[in-house]
Parts: structure tokens; C-alpha cells; sequence
């Protein structure tokens, strides 16, 4: 199926009436994508969503949407094109899992709000896509975060829009309900073909499964591109490093780096032993140390298929079974000056 425009933003100026956040904006965001939204805090990534979302008005530019000027739509023709999930935890009260999602199909009702046979169906079909149709008749103020957050995507696929804003859909939940939630959305871009548009701060998690990245830089630029072209032309590099962090060109994601004040050689003879040799490596730089082959330094690590050798600058030979115990071994001071 071939990608449509869905959202074009020219030349937009977000903000508030004494006060621009934003302006200059141009992009363009294409059906059957997942499109992450970044940059620091504070620098107007919310503003951006919210007026993308007709939540707040733009202060100049214009936003099309299906090709269409944004204020033209009346509330009722947006709500057809755009559903919104936001972060805020909303107490529903007392009501079940498929009533909630049952609410996307308000626009379907007619007058006094029924919800019939057909439209029951549309939300089970919704809930059946995210993977929460058993849940159907359970209450929803005994969901986990990651569930609740589940229907709330199910309500926004209920509505049938082309485009669904997301706002944060990764707060509050621990890291497995993350990787979870990020690729669930991502699976539900291809499967119904809709654009799925949100903001996120787990960068490491946008740069691992979305399609295309919107980076709003500290200047209030917005550049936009895949995580890999962004690699490959620095941006993501310029981003980080500003923060001190490094950004990794090869892997396309980001390190922290530790400064060290010593070194020590390592060699590894064959490609199996590689993951020991990066965990080695990652372990020791926390700790200071920079390991790398071509250090001239009295202590020396082999690694073998019989496990760790240390030799150290007293002459002594070590074999920590850990790398837990190759780190004592190396921060005690008995064993280096």
C-alpha cells in the first residue's frame, strides 16, 4: 500500500499570544509511519503536539491535514481525522474496559449516544488489535498503567481516524510495558495503515523502532529524517553531544561516556569471544578503565574459551571466574600503583 500525506506543516509558528516557542516549522508526515517526536525538555515539544491536535491555535504558517487547512475542519470533521491520547491518568469510575473504548464511537451513535451491535463490534475490533479483547468486561480501575494505557490507544483505533497523536505514551511504566508499548505501536502503523505521530523522551527507545524522527534542537529547529540518515549526517551526534553524551555513528544509538584515568591492554583471539570482550570493556570504563588492545600498560586481560586472565604488573597471573571479581581485582590497590 503506498504512503499518503496525512499532516503538512508550512512554515509554522507555535506558542502563546506574547510568546513564540517555535516558528519556522516545515515537515511532513506520511501514512503507515510511526513518528517520534524529540528534543529536550521544555523546548516545545508538547506545544507542537497540542497544535497539531487543534488543542491550542498556531500563531502563523499553516497545518494541512488530509490536505486540508487545519481551521477550516469543524470539531466534528477533526475528530474523524484525529484521535488523541494523552498522558494525564483519567479516573473513569466505575466502568468496564469495553464501555471506555466503547466512547471512540461517540461521533457513529447518533443523538442519544446508543451504543448498538455494530458499534460493540467496532470496539472489540479495537481492543482485539491492541491485545486487551479479553479484558473487555473488567473494570478499568484495575488495570496496571500498561494496560489502561493499552485501551486508551484501543478508544483512539474505535474512533477510526487516519492519524492518532500521542503524548508521551511511554510515562509511568517500566521498562519491559515500554519495549511493549513502542512496538505495539509501531506494529499497529503497518497493520492499519494509519500515521501514529507522538512525543517521547526514551530516545534510545525512538531510535530503535520508529520510522522517522523529528528532532526539535535547542535553536527550535526541526529536523527531520530516519534515526539512520540522522546518523549519518551528524544531527543525532550535534544533539547529544551538547549533553556530554556520545553518540555512537556505527550503532546509531547513544553511550555514556566515563572518563577514565587508566588504561590496560585486552585481546581477545577470536570473534565467539566478542560479547564477553564488550561486557568487559563496558564494565571497566565504569569503573575508569579504558580497555583497548593497543594500550602499553603493565597489567593485561586475555580473554580465552577457558574464561578471564589477568596478568598483572606484580607478575602474577589471576582467573577471575566474574567479571565482578576482575573488577576487585583491578580497583585493589594491592595489584596496581
Amino acid at each position: 500500500m503506498s504512503k499518503e500525506i496525512t499532516i503538512e506543516l508550512r512554515d509554522l509558528a507555535i506558542g502563546y499570544p506574547h510568546r513564540v516557542v517555535a516558528e519556522g516549522l516545515s515537515a511532513t508526515v506520511y501514512s503507515g509511519e510511526l513518528t517520534c517526536l524529540i528534543g529536550s525538555n521544555g523546548v516545545g515539544k508538547s506545544t507542537l503536539l497540542r497544535t497539531i491536535a487543534a488543542f491550542q491555535p498556531k500563531l502563523g504558517g499553516s497545518i494541512l491535514v488530509r490536505g486540508g487547512e487545519i481551521d477550516s475542519y469543524k470539531s466534528r470533521e477533526l475528530a474523524r481525522l484525529i484521535s488523541v491520547v494523552l498522558t494525564e491518568r483519567i479516573e473513569v469510575g466505575h466502568m468496564t474496559v469495553l464501555d471506555l473504548v466503547s466512547l471512540g464511537r461517540s461521533l457513529y451513535t447518533g443523538f442519544w449516544g446508543k451504543v448498538d451491535a455494530a458499534n460493540e463490534r467496532k470496539a472489540l475490533d479495537a481492543l482485539r488489535l491492541v491485545g486487551m479483547e479479553r479484558f473487555a468486561p473488567r473494570d478499568v480501575g484495575t488495570l496496571s498503567d500498561g494496560e489502561r494505557q493499552k485501551v486508551m490507544i484501543a478508544k483512539a483505533l474505535a474512533q477510526e481516524t487516519p492519524i492518532i497523536l500521542l503524548d508521551e505514551p511511554t510515562s509511568f511504566l517500566d521498562f519491559p510495558s515500554k519495549v511493549d508499548m513502542m512496538q505495539l505501536l509501531h506494529r499497529l502503523s503497518r497493520e492499519t495503515h494509519k500515521t501514529i505521530f507522538l512525543s517521547i523522551h526514551d530516545l534510545e527507545m525512538a531510535l530503535q523502532i520508529a520510522d522517522k524522527i523529528w528532532l526539535l534542537d535547542d535553536e527550535k529547529r526541526l529536523h527531520i529524517g530516519t534515526p539512520e540518515d540522522l546518523s549519518l549526517d551528524g544531527t543525532l551526534s550535534d544533539f547529544f553531544e551538547r549533553r556530554d553524551i556520545v553518540f555512537d555513528r556505527l550503532r546509531g544509538l547513544f553511550r555514556i561516556e566515563n572518563p577514565h584515568t587508566r588504561t590496560i591492554r585486552i585481546s581477545a583471539p577470536t570473534h565467539r569471544l566478542l560479547p564477553l570482550y564488550h561486557m568487559v570493556v563496558k564494565a571497566l570504563r565504569r569503573n575508569a578503565i579504558l580497555a583497548t588492545p593497543e594500550a602499553e600498560s603493565a597489567d593485561a586481560i586475555e580473554l580465552s574459551d577457558e574464561g578471564l586472565l589477568l596478568r598483572t604488573a606484580d607478575g602474577r597471573s589471576h582467573h577471575p571466574t566474574t567479571i565482578e571479581e576482575l573488577l576487585d581485582l583491578l580497583t585493589n590497590d594491592e595489584h596496581h600503583g
